[in-house]
């Protein structure tokens, strides 16, 4: 019934050349964990729009946090998932409800019932790797 997702290079590519909205959940000011370098990267290096999402909505870098995929006011062209796989899922399912264009499952990140279900809702879906790894481009 459900194929394993494999990452579109081309998708890839779009993604991180184009300037966008990225809601990053799971990003916090925890130095230990990998999200804020790679929000860093995503914002200073790519010109993307960094807008933090975390259960307790710490603002981030300087932007305001929000708590869920919901309170975002406006569009969001891609969901970045630092959560445990077991969690994505949900995340996945408010993504395709705020209307995301793109769902991004960080390395580790794999869910692939989630994957199908942004695919069917017309989300892009990049899942196992990381925006660092992929740019510059192959």
């Amino acid at each position: 019934m459900h194929n394993s997702h494999v990452n579109d290079p081309a998708v890839i590519r779009r993604l991180l050349s184009t300037p966008g909205r990225w809601a990053v959940v799971g990003l916090t000011n925890n130095p230990t964990r990998v999200a804020p370098s790679i929000a860093r990267f995503l914002r200073d290096e790519l010109s993307m729009q960094i807008i933090p999402v975390s259960l307790d909505a710490q603002d981030v870098m300087g932007e305001q946090g929000y708590s869920k995929l919901a309170d975002i006011p406006g569009p969001v062209d891609v969901v970045d998932c630092f959560v445990n796989s077991s969690k994505v899922g949900d995340i996945v399912d408010q993504a395709i409800e705020i209307g995301a264009k793109a769902i991004w499952m960080q390395l580790g990140v794999i869910d692939q019932d989630a994957a199908q279900r942004a695919k069917r809702a017309g989300l892009d879906v990049v899942m196992n790797t990381c925006p660092k790894i992929e740019y510059p481009f192959q």
